[in-house]
């Protein structure tokens, strides 16, 4: 009796399921938020505005979007079995998030492998969309490569010849180490690179990094370190004199995330990607900063925007799709256009990247603040290889 009674359970859990996917088109996002809250969580909080922005104005088709959100906890095992469980138990019509790069790339293989739509949000590693891209893949942010060559065409104009780099020793940083000396050296061809320093990620020996560089007598800095390794990085810096009369370009460092939080030891002159949120004045961005503001009491990140993009993607994803089969929104997502709070995206056809951009510019204190100035938006379109090319790049599928 016991038995027929599970039996029984079981099937009326199947039909509450089955008629709350028919009733919503759930989305399964999996992203690190209790590894690295600093991003992750004003990364919800923008995913989360947009959603209910898109359910205000009556969903997609008629239908309310449903995010089911898992933690990872920073670890590809845990991602790749939620992702599982999403498919499998929850229904959902795709997934999207991750924030590391090594993360990500278990997902993008899992949403190979079961051939079901992923899109990343947040990992940065060049393969994810060129060398272990695939069919199944798009990626929303600006890769390592993107930003490493903003970083790059910067660093071309100065006089600094010998230079020094530092990364976090995984996907990430390798990339955006490799991409930068391969940009930069394309750009000016006497540049060369006498010292890399490869720190474990958020487990970085300051003095020991800093000292390792100064032996090798730069004339410029590379640096990739971001969060915790960052601060770290920064204080030893300079109190022991690195960055004195030398360049320094470093990637991420112009967001509100990683640059807040250092307050008044922020570095002054470094040349960074970032996010000067408090002096874009368009009419779609004071209209997203004012929402948010409003929404959440709190100053935008780059992880805001990154979520409200990412859930605006989604929503037009499915919006142009004729059915929430994976081949037809994988159609959808090539070539697909949004209107976003920092201006128009596209996914490219040839390597599912987006042609979301950054702010360039310069780190400076300002009421014992760190803030960007002297910025610019450089759209991807400038920093992407061309189509033909970024193809050619990719596995055959």
């Amino acid at each position: 009796m016991t038995f027929l009674r599970l039996i029984a359970s079981a099937a009326v859990l199947a039909t509450f399921v089955s008629t709350a996917a028919a009733e919503t088109i759930r989305i399964g996002e999996i992203n690190s938020y209790t590894r690295l809250p600093a991003f992750t969580d004003p990364y919800k909080k923008g995913w989360q505005l947009a959603l209910e922005e898109i359910n205000a104005a009556g969903g997609v088709k008629g239908k309310k979007l449903e995010v089911i959100s898992r933690d990872d906890a920073g670890k590809p095992g845990n991602a790749v079995k939620i992702a599982e469980e999403m498919i499998s138990r929850d229904k959902v019509a795709m997934l999207a998030g991750t924030f590391f790069s090594h993360i990500g790339l278990a997902v993008s293989d899992f949403a190979k492998q079961k051939k079901v739509l992923f899109l990343a949000s947040e990992p940065l590693t060049d393969a994810l969309v060129w060398t272990k891209g695939n069919e199944y893949t798009f990626r929303l942010r600006p890769s390592t490569y993107m930003q490493a060559a903003m970083l790059a065409a910067e660093a071309a104009k100065t006089d600094a010849v010998k230079w020094v780099t530092v990364a976090p020793n995984y996907a990430y940083g390798k990339d955006a180490v490799a991409a930068f000396q391969q940009v930069l050296k394309k750009l000016k061809p006497e540049v060369e690179f006498v010292d890399a320093q490869w720190p474990a990620l958020f487990k970085i020996d300051a003095g020991v990094t800093v000292r390792a560089l100064e032996a090798a007598k730069p004339d410029g800095i590379y640096n990739v370190t971001f969060g915790s390794d960052l601060g770290a990085f920064v204080r030893e810096g300079s109190v022991r004199g690195l960055f004195d009369n030398r360049v320094v370009t470093s990637l991420l460092t112009g967001e509100p995330e990683y640059l807040e939080p250092l307050k008044g030891e922020a570095p002054k002159g470094w040349i960074v990607t970032g996010y000067p949120w408090y002096a874009i004045d368009t009419p779609a961005h004071n209209a997203f900063r004012t929402a948010y503001e409003a929404r959440w009491g709190e100053s935008l990140k780059m992880g805001s925007m990154v979520g409200y993009n990412m859930m605006l993607s989604i929503a037009a994803a499915l919006a142009k799709s004729p059915s929430l089969e994976t081949d037809d929104l994988i159609k959808a997502m090539k070539g697909l256009k949004i209107e976003t709070p920092m201006g128009p995206v596209v996914y490219r056809d040839a390597d599912h990247q987006a042609t979301m951009g950054a702010w360039v510019g310069l780190t400076d204190v300002v009421d014992n603040q760190g803030k960007m100035v002297g910025w610019r938006y450089v759209d991807g379109n400038e920093v992407l290889p061309p189509p033909a090319e970024a193809k050619a790049m990719r596995p055959a599928n």
